[in-house]
């Protein structure tokens, strides 16, 4: 049987619209998967959540084809829903999965999807208040080779999705706009990189900003960079060839951010690692102060999966910063080599220090 999010009803173009105009009067079905938020006093209660595609991942359909919503213009939009299996997205359960290529008429072709986290109750973006709060997520990176990255992340987006002012807006937070990070893609937001990670090395980092002054470079921890060589990897401490599962707690004094730290769980072991106290200037892109009042703001859930053409993610898992080799983790290498390379998000929960993980 197809999965749900499978199941794409196209309704014929029918016409000219406005870039001011409502989205589809279809509504999207979204990939259903359930979260929960936790507290120590009341344990653990489901919300009802979703993904959503972002904007830019998506096809406009027109009378003659399709093209990218990215570089297509909002007067061709079509009344169709996104087709998120032929995007490399998929839901089971409270898991979702993400391929980087998947294959269209015999060709395999680079998806590259990024979703985010949406309350289908009210169809906004979960904004998740998580200073002196813990977030936590299982992940299954055993097919992602040097030079990929599975992503899982906060953005300070609105709740709305309206604020993005290079989108055209159609349909707000329903269909995955007001996109925004540390690096200014759409317009500049605090960031916190919950994962970064591969089967090979992995890192955590925040990048705060002030206005439009953003920490890109961010303040983060590696632990293959900081001389932990054993640590992370198949078959070491934290065992990538297995499922585990992340815990990031943002620690908080007098309403003040203090540390992000790190832990695992595997097999029924706590594992833990390292945390971050401070992340640049205050006074310039406001530290990590300015990471926790995000973080108390609100933030959105954002997962993708990429390699880079640019620098072959060696930033993240080559040199110092893990054992990857020079070229290994080129996309055309793991196109040829990795071709069903994919990661698994399940089991996602925040709240209260101590509650998600009882």
């Amino acid at each position: 049987m197809l999965p749900r999010s499978s199941l794409i009803r196209v309704v014929p173009f029918l016409g000219t619209l406005s870039l001011a105009q409502s989205p589809p009067s279809k509504a999207e079905v979204h990939p259903m998967l359930p979260t929960w938020k936790c507290t120590n006093s009341g344990g653990c209660i489901v919300q009802n959540t979703s993904v959503v595609l972002d904007f830019e991942y998506r096809d406009i359909h027109t009378i003659s084809g399709s093209t990218s919503c990215k570089t297509g213009s909002a007067s061709s939009l079509s009344k169709s829903q996104s087709d998120y299996a032929a995007k490399g997205v998929s839901t089971s359960g409270n898991s979702l999965t993400m391929y980087h290529y998947v294959r269209n008429n015999g060709r395999l072709d680079s998806a590259s999807p990024r979703v985010y986290l949406l309350d289908e109750n009210t169809g906004k973006y979960v904004l998740m208040s998580l200073l002196n709060q813990e977030l936590t997520v299982t992940v299954d990176l055993s097919s992602l080779p040097c030079g990929e990255n599975g992503a899982f992340y906060l953005s300070e987006m609105t709740a709305d999705g309206s604020k993005n002012p290079s989108q055209n807006n159609i349909g707000g937070a329903t269909l995955g706009n007001g996109y925004c990070d540390a690096q200014c893609q759409g317009f500049c937001c605090n960031e916190m990189d919950i994962l970064e990670a591969n089967s090979q090395a992995n890192a955590f980092t925040g990048h705060p900003c002030k206005g439009n002054n953003c920490d890109k470079g961010g303040c983060g921890y590696n632990p293959y960079a900081s001389g932990q060589r054993s640590f992370y990897g198949p078959g070491k401490t934290v065992d990538t060839n297995k499922p585990f599962t992340v815990v990031t707690q943002f620690m908080a004094s007098g309403g003040r951010l203090t540390s992000i730290t790190r832990k695992y769980i595997q097999g029924g072991r706590t594992i833990n690692s390292g945390s971050i106290n401070s992340c640049g200037s205050e006074s310039g892109t406001g530290g990590l102060t300015g990471m926790g009042q995000a973080l108390g703001r609100g933030m959105v859930i954002a997962a993708s999966i990429w390699n880079d053409a640019a620098q072959n993610m060696a930033w993240l898992d080559s040199g110092n910063n893990g054992p990857c080799q020079t070229g290994q983790g080129s996309p055309s290498n793991i196109q040829s080599q990795h071709p069903d390379t994919h990661v698994v998000f399940s089991n996602i929960r925040w709240g209260d220090i101590g509650s998600t993980t009882k």
